[in-house]
């Protein structure tokens, strides 16, 4: 039989966590077409940050999922990452049923949500939390994950 642990520290229980404040700000999507990227986030209801425009050779379109602290951004000259190769960027919602028809209904193909089993031994509290899955791709085949997060695990907060 075998039992899940849910840890807060490194593996090697030895590391310390630093205390400056370091925030995933934006990642980088390679896209083929800047434009149609574009269009694709705004449709799925995205803030659009900025859209600038330096040169012909480099162009950022940043972009942010409504109430994240982390954006994304694209255009060109940002990245040597080949369009579509990125996979599994995860999006938290609190209820994956109802993002998954928000997409839907504005035109996005999504897959089933799938539950993955629990390992034996996780908590139960969590529900269906961090086991509830849905899929989508970008234009370019960037494929984004829908994850259900109503309760967070043990360890999820920073401690001042």
């Amino acid at each position: 039989m075998s039992t899940a642990e849910v840890r807060s520290t490194d593996v090697t229980g030895d590391v310390i966590v630093g205390k400056i404040d370091m925030k995933l700000e934006v990642v980088t999507v390679p896209v083929s077409d800047v434009d149609r990227a574009k269009r694709f986030y705004q449709s799925l209801g995205w803030r659009l940050d900025i859209d600038l425009v330096v040169s012909d050779d480099f162009r950022q379109v940043q972009m942010t999922p409504p109430h994240s602290q982390c954006s994304i951004h694209f255009g060109n000259g940002l990245t040597a990452m080949e369009p579509g190769s990125l996979d599994r960027l995860y999006l938290t919602v609190t209820d994956i049923d109802a993002a998954r028809e928000d997409l839907i209904g504005r035109g996005i193909d999504v897959s089933d949500v799938k539950e993955q089993p629990k390992p034996p031994g996780f908590p139960d509290f969590l529900g269906r939390s961090y086991f509830a899955y849905a899929s989508f791709s970008d234009p370019d085949g960037n494929r984004w994950l829908l994850q259900e997060v109503t309760k967070r695990l043990r360890g999820r907060e920073w401690d001042d």
